[in-house]
């Protein structure tokens, strides 16, 4: 535990490794840039607790499944709402930080969340304006599509999918208001 004033290392490298799953691909410390400041050595810290207050939990947090314990400061800004945050939650109970998996459900957690969040615009008296908020105008005003050819930008490989990921939700929501007001029309 890295927060308590005692060293924290007190689980051999082969106990660490057989408790977390892919633990020790940065055991050697000539690997790790940030090895000096890993140094244990109280008396340099400053530090005049054991352990810092623990900033109190109101509602579950998402913890990893590597950590005993919560850290004593943790965010709140954006807690996890919706079917976004049951994904984020299932990648954190499930899977090490160090396994692919946990990182493409975060991943698709966000994504879930950015449709969940256009999908509650709609409800409200402000829904989102994707022709003036994505940028889509400024690209024949400041030569956005000129800037793309001749100067080997990165972008430009996968600039074919922006019109698809970026039109493509808003084009599907149409359709389903459509489909939804037709059915609603025929009924009368």
């Amino acid at each position: 535990m890295p927060y308590t004033a005692e060293d924290p290392r007190h689980w051999s490298a082969d106990e660490l490794r057989a408790r977390i799953p892919g633990w020790g691909a940065d055991v050697d410390p000539a690997d790790r840039p940030s090895y000096p400041k890993q140094r244990y050595a109280p008396g340099e810290t400053g530090a005049h607790w054991e352990l810092p207050e623990q900033q109190p939990e109101h509602t579950p947090r998402e913890r990893s499944i590597e950590h005993a314990r919560l850290t004593p400061v943790f965010g709140t800004a954006a807690p996890l709402h919706g079917l976004s945050g049951a994904i984020r939650r299932f990648a954190y109970a499930r899977y090490s930080e160090g396994r692919a998996a946990h990182w493409l459900l975060l991943v698709l957690g966000d994504r879930v969340d950015a449709i969940e969040s256009h999908l509650r615009s709609l409800f409200t008296t402000h829904p989102d304006q994707p022709l003036t908020e994505t940028g889509v105008l400024s690209e024949g005003r400041r030569h956005g599509i000129t800037s793309r050819f001749g100067h080997r930008r990165a972008d430009v490989k996968h600039q074919w999918l922006d019109p698809i990921l970026v039109a493509g939700p808003w084009i599907l929501a149409a359709w389903g208001v459509a489909a939804v007001t037709r059915r609603a029309l025929s009924r009368r």
